[in-house]
């Protein structure tokens, strides 16, 4: 069983125990990711495709290390302009183990939220708390806006005219006739 997943921004064809280095991903080593954005599942002969996911599948893998690419140099320069310039860059790494390739493995995102919300009364009371606090703020009257204090005139300054010394004369030629 193969299948195709987006991780990070990125597809992957993965299998039940590859091991594959991804952009970095939050996490500490050790720790079991999932990922739903599976776009393909495909078994010996047959092949589920998704538009452009496959609801309710999910890939589980685990965090086996963070680690950093080999350095990339950047170089550029203009030619006859006495300009160059070096840049180096290591991009981070994550290697994840995968793990089970499930059709029918995640609950739909709402489920989750309800069962979240079930599960952390404290929180509920809280989100109570926080909704009173807005409505308060929204009814407060708003302070009077300050007036702007107003412009000192400024004295525009103009160039100084010109000179008559500093014109040109003028050049009159006579006409021959």
């Amino acid at each position: 069983m193969y299948a195709i997943v987006s991780i990070a921004g990125q597809q992957f064809k993965v299998e039940k125990g590859m091991k594959v280095f991804v952009h970095r991903l939050k996490g500490e080593v050790g720790d079991d990711v999932t990922f739903d954005k599976v776009l393909l599942i495909g078994n010996d002969d047959k092949v589920n495709v998704g538009a452009p996911f496959i609801p309710d599948a999910v890939i589980s893998a685990e965090i086996l290390s963070h680690k950093r690419g080999d350095k990339v140099l950047v170089f550029k320069k203009k030619r006859r302009k006495t300009y160059q310039k070096l840049n180096g860059h290591r991009q981070d790494f994550t290697e994840i183990l995968i793990g089970d390739i499930s059709e029918t493995g995640a609950p739909k995102k709402a489920e989750r939220k309800k069962a979240v919300k079930a599960e952390t009364p404290v929180e509920a009371a809280d989100e109570a708390i926080v909704a009173e606090v807005i409505k308060e703020k929204k009814t407060a009257p708003k302070p009077a806006a300050k007036k702007p204090a107003p412009k000192a005139d400024k004295a525009v300054k103009k160039a100084p005219a010109r000179k008559a010394a500093e014109k040109k004369p003028a050049v009159k030629t006579a006409k021959k006739k």
